[in-house]
């Protein structure tokens, strides 16, 4: 069975093949950063794809205790101003196994905000911390519905905590989202790979 990887969905049953057109995972662009104030995808968003997924790989702050974020632009990133609503919560445990916690972020949310949607909780810059996980945007070309997004990381916290952070919403324009820019609240991305993937259906 050749493409096992790329071609296969997990079941309950185990590893099922699917038809090679649907579910494929396409590696469209790379970034890597190295002291940048800003990643931005300009290009590779578009209606090839349905859904489009970046993936974050040791994404580390220069600046401690900071939140990775996005925005999101209808001009191909003349601008990142895209009205968003969204929801977050999080799961965290300490290192020192004295606190656990499972809360609702309600300073992290947006409603109807322009500014940049947070996605992290305070990232540490010690050189072992850094944030991974994934971003999920659907039919961004769509100029009929809202674009909904949906993300998951896990961040190395400033303070020791493994930190499961989940956000979710929708940005509330039928305009096609052409580019998406990825930054920290303050000071630059220090390192890491972003890798925006459009997901055959």
């Amino acid at each position: 069975m050749s493409g096992i990887i790329a071609q296969n969905s997990g079941r309950h049953t185990g590893l099922v093949k699917a038809s090679s057109a649907g579910g494929v995972w396409n590696l469209i662009e790379t970034l890597t950063a190295s002291s940048d104030a800003t990643l931005d995808f300009t290009s590779g968003i578009d209606s090839t794809y349905d859904e489009y997924v970046f993936k974050f790989i040791n994404i580390h702050p220069e600046t401690d205790n900071q939140d990775i974020q996005f925005n999101a632009s209808v001009d191909s990133g003349s601008s990142y101003d895209v009205a968003k609503t969204s929801s977050t919560f999080q799961a965290q445990h300490d290192e020192a196994d004295s606190e656990t916690a499972l809360q609702y972020n309600t300073d992290r949310d947006l409603a109807q905000g322009t500014g940049a949607q947070r996605f992290s909780l305070q990232i540490g810059n010690a050189n072992d911390e850094c944030v991974a996980g994934t971003l999920h945007l659907f039919d961004p070309s769509n100029t009929t519905f809202v674009k909904h997004f949906i993300s998951r990381v896990n961040g190395h916290n400033g303070s020791a905590y493994s930190q499961d952070f989940y956000t979710a919403g929708y940005m509330n324009t039928t305009s096609a989202v052409d580019a998406i820019q990825f930054s920290f609240q303050s000071g630059n991305i220090d390192a890491g790979d972003i890798c925006l993937y459009g997901i055959s259906t």
